[in-house]
């Protein structure tokens, strides 16, 4: 087996005490193999702990394990210290004293984002089809509305959907448009760390490629009440041909594009 080839191998396993059934029930619906924690057969291995749900991954020098984790340190000090509605993200949804918008974000990702536009707070819809990105956010969300940190912004202003988000806006009612519709695909990353470029590689072999990003965002166009962002590399070319966006703002290695309804 290939290197490629393995990193788009993915099993379950349980570690620890009574998270054989648990691991067993999400195999069985992810349709994935069971085995054991110390199997090096697969690129990655979704384990049950106690603790959560995450994503480790094998071979040498694999990255740290992944885990969506709302009430983490790193993810608090992004609360605290990111800018608020300063920040990038926030004013490329146009967040704003007296608007807080409703978000469809359909490509989420780990839903780190999302979490952040609905701390600030906005009401966000999370998309993603990939079935072990969703495992991870919903075992994120279990575990966050536990928390007396963040279990008002996950009952009230965060949800999540497992579905295709290009079928998914297609069959949108009108009276369920968003006012707003985030875009965030997977581009290659430029950080110069090793660890992290194989990280984001793996998880890109789990949500499939981005064949759809201008169709995507040409739905959305028509979906979107107030404007559509997208997030690009700081020196991609639009998204879309077609479609130049209204204005972007930029940071130190992407951009937002937005685009004004």
């Amino acid at each position: 087996m290939t290197d490629s080839n393995k990193s788009l191998t993915v099993a379950v396993c349980p570690t620890g005490a009574g998270q054989h059934g648990r691991a067993a029930s999400l195999a069985q619906k992810l349709a994935l193999p069971l085995v054991p924690c110390e199997s090096e057969g697969y690129g990655c291995l979704l384990v049950c702990t106690a603790a959560g749900l995450h994503l480790r991954f094998t071979g040498k020098n694999p990255p740290g394990p992944l885990m969506v984790n709302f009430t983490s340190p790193a993810m608090q000090y992004r609360l605290k210290h990111g800018g608020g509605r300063r920040q990038a993200l926030a004013r490329a949804v146009g967040l704003k004293k007296g608007w807080q918008p409703a978000v469809i974000d359909a490509t989420a990702g780990l839903g780190r984002d999302a979490f952040i536009l609905a701390a600030l707070g906005c009401h966000v819809h999370m998309l993603e089809k990939a079935p072990v990105l969703a495992a991870l956010l919903e075992d994120g969300l279990q575990r966050a509305a536990r928390s007396e940190a963040t279990a008002e912004i996950i009952r009230h202003r965060l949800r999540f959907t497992q579905a295709d988000s290009l079928d998914f806006l297609q069959h949108l009612h009108a009276e369920a448009y968003p006012d707003v519709i985030y875009i965030d695909p997977m581009f290659p990353e430029r950080t110069k760390s090793s660890l992290v470029k194989k990280e984001m590689r793996i998880l890109r072999s789990l949500s499939g490629a981005d064949e759809n990003g201008p169709e995507l965002l040409d739905v959305s166009l028509r979906r979107a009440r107030n404007r559509v962002v997208v997030k690009r590399p700081r020196l991609a070319p639009p998204l879309l041909d077609r479609h130049e966006p209204s204005h972007r703002i930029m940071g130190k290695s992407s951009r937002f594009d937005v685009y004004l309804v």
